[in-house]
């Protein structure tokens, strides 16, 4: 799985209105298995994913061993040096998105961006805080978000925030999150948890009267083993996913105490599919999302999700997909823009 640069589209129940020729406005909200704007109107998200830019996840760059960005980054410092790195990852942040890139998306086609965050860029890990339990806040990360939001705003693109690498990592594929195996995980730390929940009460409360930030994914693909981490350490087969629930119950409690306005979005565990135990959604405002990779273009493929869809009432998102070649994306476009369309699942 991964954040690369990819589609995303939300997949929303029968009868639906494309508006690639009108303007969406104002706040998206859930409204059943609706995703819609302040005059209703549904909306269809077709957008793009900027993998790579807040964190490096090795494969993309084709390295494929201990391609943790923190291991990139330490061999970066034994090459040419501390100063000399931070030069680097300076000019990584500043230049590998732009608002040239952003206004090509629009110009493409595109009314969305998912921007995968690093923790790291908004507050300090757990261990290096100056006073234990304290938070301490990073300019860069806030920064870089209101730059790509101004950018967003500009074309008007809905900017959807995803925690990509949480506090001490949230799975065991370690490049997504960045995840040093040798430090408590996001799991096995209540001071991680704790960070996590207050980075997304911060952002939120910064973000609360922004309509032109889409959502919150408030934990990208979380791959744990709860009950069996021997067996199933990814948690493809977890069948309670109660420590997952609980963390983003409590997160969408921190969030609501600033901000009544903005979609939640949550992902189940084996790398947002698996939602047992999690559902049904604990708040009003809320959509499910889930990935799609290595697998058939066929609506076998996407029965699940749909029939989760129906099942509570809920919208979903398509949050991730590609990974595979241009044909292969195409056709699941096409697929999922067939479903939603023409209605062969209808209410």
């Amino acid at each position: 799985m991964s954040s690369r640069i990819k589609a995303l589209l939300a997949a929303v129940p029968a009868l639906f209105v494309s508006l690639q020729g009108n303007a969406q406005t104002g706040f998206l909200k859930a409204e059943g298995k609706k995703i819609v704007d302040e005059k209703g109107q549904n909306v269809l998200l077709r957008g793009m994913g900027l993998g790579g830019w807040m964190l490096q996840e090795g494969y993309m760059l084709h390295i494929n061993k201990d391609s943790r960005q923190y291991r990139i980054r330490e061999r970066f410092e034994e090459l040419m040096g501390p100063a000399e790195t931070k030069e680097f990852y300076d000019t990584w942040l500043a230049n590998n998105t732009r608002k040239i890139d952003v206004d090509s998306m629009k110009r493409w086609g595109f009314n969305s961006i998912r921007l995968p965050m690093h923790y790291n860029l908004y507050t300090l890990p757990v261990d290096k805080e100056p006073v234990a339990g304290k938070n301490t806040w990073l300019d860069k990360g806030f920064k870089m978000t209101d730059g790509l939001l101004s950018w967003c705003k500009a074309n008007h693109m809905y900017l959807i925030l995803d925690l990509h690498a949480a506090p001490g990592g949230q799975g065991n594929d370690l490049n997504i999150s960045d995840r040093d195996p040798d430090k408590p995980s996001l799991w096995d730390s209540e001071a991680n948890k704790q960070k996590t929940i207050a980075l997304w009460r911060k952002l939120a409360e910064r973000y609360k009267n922004e309509p032109y930030i889409g959502a919150y994914d408030i934990i990208n693909e979380p791959n744990w083993g709860f009950d069996d981490p021997q067996n199933d350490k990814n948690g493809l087969k977890e069948k309670t996913n109660g420590p997952l629930r609980k963390l983003m119950v409590d997160i969408t409690a921190a969030i609501r105490e600033v901000d009544k306005k903005h979609i939640i979005i949550i992902e189940g565990n084996g790398w947002g599919n698996n939602y047992n135990g999690i559902l049904p959604q604990w708040d009003k405002n809320m959509v499910l999302s889930f990935h799609k990779y290595w697998n058939f273009n066929d609506q076998k493929s996407v029965d699940h999700i749909v029939k989760t869809r129906d099942q509570y009432n809920i919208p979903v998102w398509l949050g991730e997909t590609g990974e595979n070649s241009n044909t292969w994306l195409t056709e699941a476009i096409g697929l999922l823009e067939k479903i939603t369309l023409a209605g062969h699942y209808g209410h």
